[in-house]
């Protein structure tokens, strides 16, 4: 009796688990910064006709029935979502609207050089440069690993930053291990 008792809690330990992850991740799509070629989920209830996907054009901009252009690229879902049901309060009075996000393909980084899987990755939410040097499957031994540079362009200001794995490694400098932007580039020569 007290292995089945044992069993169903950990069962429902690892269902609340779960639960409390998928919450997390919840929370996290809601104040993420759209990017394009992310795909939303918006849905009007009461108003079947008006629930679709979206995708996010490279202009940053999605466009919807009743409301036309919506700009969505460098804003949460929260906020897309109240400007949508504002803007369909004239033809849907109350409008409650439901945004979700499907799928973040915009929100990507590079790392290229010398790693084992140079390429482009997809940044799920909060993303730092070790973790990029992680996906891409470890530097080779023949990396700089104290050379490592993150360019960044927003909005045409072009910024570098410096990143020496050795100190990070020993727990030493760890500011410079910076959260990643969608479009940042790793290099690791």
């Amino acid at each position: 009796m007290l292995q089945v008792v044992c069993r169903i809690s950990g069962v429902l330990g690892l269902g609340l688990c779960l639960l409390t992850s998928f919450a997390a991740l919840s929370e996290s799509l809601r104040t993420y910064p759209l990017q394009p070629g992310d795909a939303l989920r918006i849905q009007v209830w009461g108003e079947s006709e008006l629930a679709q996907e979206v995708l996010i054009a490279p202009d940053g901009t999605f466009s919807f029935p009743l409301v036309g252009s919506v700009a969505a690229a460098g804003r949460s879902a929260d906020e897309v979502q109240s400007e949508l049901a504002l803007r369909l309060e004239k033809f849907v009075p109350d409008a409650n609207v439901n945004l979700s996000v499907v799928n973040t393909s915009g929100n990507v980084i590079y790392v290229l050089g010398q790693v084992a899987r140079p390429g482009q990755f997809p940044m799920p939410g909060h993303f730092n440069v070790t973790q990029a040097l992680s996906v891409a499957g470890g530097m080779t031994p023949f990396a700089s690993v104290n050379d490592i540079r993150i360019l960044r362009d927003r909005a045409g200001i072009k910024s570098t930053f410096v990143f020496r794995y050795s100190d990070v490694e020993k727990g030493l400098l760890l500011e410079q291990n910076i959260d990643l932007v969608s479009g940042d580039v790793v290099i690791v020569p």
